[in-house]
């Protein structure tokens, strides 16, 4: 019973993370394109400051807690497709890190990159969760 709890929490957990993580490059093309200084540039770093750390940070800690817990207690870090899977999250992990430095470059008005560049960057989460969701429910190997 405790197993399934755990295992809707993390999935609301996922759920959370990935939606700050599909927003927040989402943000950054905005603010790429305004001038810094700006009430809209202003405005955009506290966007990005508080989706990060109210809402991404921690559903990422919970996504990490949880889901070792159900990849030890239900599979053993048993698996192909569960290796896979921690291998991808640790890429997102990764992205989200990125994410974090980009933030940071904005607070302080040294963003470098183009808004195109976020554009981009904004489909790896995606292409990401598409993978991690194919190998949890396929369970290709």
């Amino acid at each position: 019973m405790a197993y399934e709890w755990i295992k809707a929490f993390h999935v609301m957990a996922v759920i959370a993370w990935m939606a700050g993580m599909l927003y927040l490059p989402r943000l950054m093309v905005y603010h790429a394109e305004a001038q810094a200084g700006s009430i809209q540039s202003e405005t955009f770093k506290i966007m990005e400051r508080r989706l990060l750390k109210g809402i991404i940070n921690p559903a990422m800690i919970a996504t990490w807690v949880l889901g070792l817990y159900l990849a030890w207690s239900g599979f053993g870090f048993k698996g192909g497709w569960l290796h896979g899977k921690i291998a991808l999250v640790l890429v997102l992990s990764g992205i989200h890190g990125y994410l974090t430095g980009r933030v940071r470059a904005f607070a302080e008005d040294r963003n470098d990159k183009p808004a195109r560049f976020y554009r981009i960057l904004n489909e790896v989460p995606a292409l990401l969760m598409a993978a991690i969701v194919i190998l949890v429910i396929v369970k290709p190997f």
